[in-house]
């Protein structure tokens, strides 16, 4: 996840990144043990786009965007909703009876998410931010994703300052225990 770009570019291919993880997962059928592969990879990526959204967008909108307080707001909210949906799939196997239901309800809830930022606060934003602060925020978001973590922690701070003090640390914990447990990683 790092593609180049002002932050609306950015954040639209991390999108359709995770769109083509979902595919993947939906494509294989209930039980195969791939599906949580690409599940945990689903996570590491939201996880991240999450952490740079909340550390550099949601400021950057509720600066900018006329009303963007509350679209911020909303958004975070969503991230917790989707952030807990991850925490719970986190402990399922692919055969276990909750891993379906809870894989549909984080799609369903990230597709709504996605659709929420594209067609309203991406928008929004583009009209009243300049297009070099746009430019500085996709570099910081892209930044922010090669420390962020990549497991879901539902209890850290999503806002500012809080969240970019502590998201490095947590991420090069969840990156080590990542790289021993070969989480994300087909056999």
């Amino acid at each position: 996840m790092g593609h180049g770009g002002n932050v609306v570019d950015e954040l639209m291919t991390d999108h359709r990144e995770v769109e083509e993880l979902f595919g993947r997962i939906d494509g294989l059928a209930p039980g195969d043990k791939d599906r949580k592969v690409y599940a945990d990879q689903v996570t590491m990526e939201l996880v991240r786009h999450s952490v740079a959204e909340e550390a550099y967008l949601y400021p950057a909108v509720r600066e900018h965007v006329p009303g963007g307080d509350a679209l911020a707001d909303q958004e975070i909210e969503d991230h917790a909703r989707a952030e807990q949906l991850m925490k719970d799939l986190e402990g399922c196997e692919a055969g276990d009876p909750e891993f379906d239901r809870l894989m549909t309800a984080l799609m369903t809830e990230i597709r709504s998410h996605v659709a929420d930022e594209e067609q309203n606060l991406f928008p929004k934003l583009r009209a009243s931010c300049p297009p070099d602060a746009l430019d500085a925020l996709g570099d910081k978001v892209r930044q922010a994703k090669k420390v962020a973590p990549t497991r879901p922690h539902p209890s850290t701070p999503s806002t500012p300052p809080a969240n970019k003090l502590l998201a490095p640390g947590v991420g090069m914990v969840d990156r080590l225990r990542d790289t021993l447990t070969g989480r994300g990683k087909k056999d």
